[in-house]
């Protein structure tokens, strides 16, 4: 019987748009330890559908095909995007990401809300939180320190 959510699929899978896949997914290797699933190739090259895996999720893609109303964020000058990673160890991950061409945004740092996350924008315009979870914190405990944080950061 086929299942209605395939096996390795979560809930919600990203696909994104590139204005060159095949060089995104050497970058996803390198800077996320990606593995490549799968890539369907169209008649003159480009990339219709891929699929790679970072950690116990899937990201599919594609190359752009403006004439279809599909554009990477190179193309229309950024993302309002962003794709949450938890890896292992944030400060690996992120370093790694930059040393093969990822633009860094936000520092990593201990975040209010229990992880240690740094932002990139990789090569190909998307934007990445890269992020480890190091303490539990309930609802309550995230609201009082963002306000302690917030109005530290009002007073500076």
């Amino acid at each position: 019987m086929t299942k209605p959510i395939p096996d390795g699929f979560h809930t919600v899978t990203p696909s994104i748009i590139l204005n060159n896949s095949k060089e995104a997914i050497e970058f996803y290797k390198k800077a996320f330890d990606a593995k490549e699933i799968y890539q369907m190739p169209t008649p003159d090259g480009k990339t219709m559908h891929a699929m790679i895996q970072i950690g116990d999720s899937f990201v599919m893609m594609s190359d752009e095909f403006p004439q279809m109303g599909t554009r990477s964020p190179t193309t229309i000058g950024g993302t309002p995007i962003t794709i949450h990673l938890y890896v292992e160890d944030a400060d690996k991950t992120y370093s790694q990401a930059i040393k093969h061409g990822a633009t860094p945004i936000m520092p990593i740092m201990d975040a209010f809300w229990g992880d240690r996350c740094g932002s990139i924008v990789d090569p190909f315009g998307h934007s990445w939180m890269i992020s480890t979870h190091k303490k539990d914190m309930s609802p309550e405990e995230m609201r009082k320190a963002a306000e302690e944080f917030m109005a530290k950061q009002h007073s500076s």
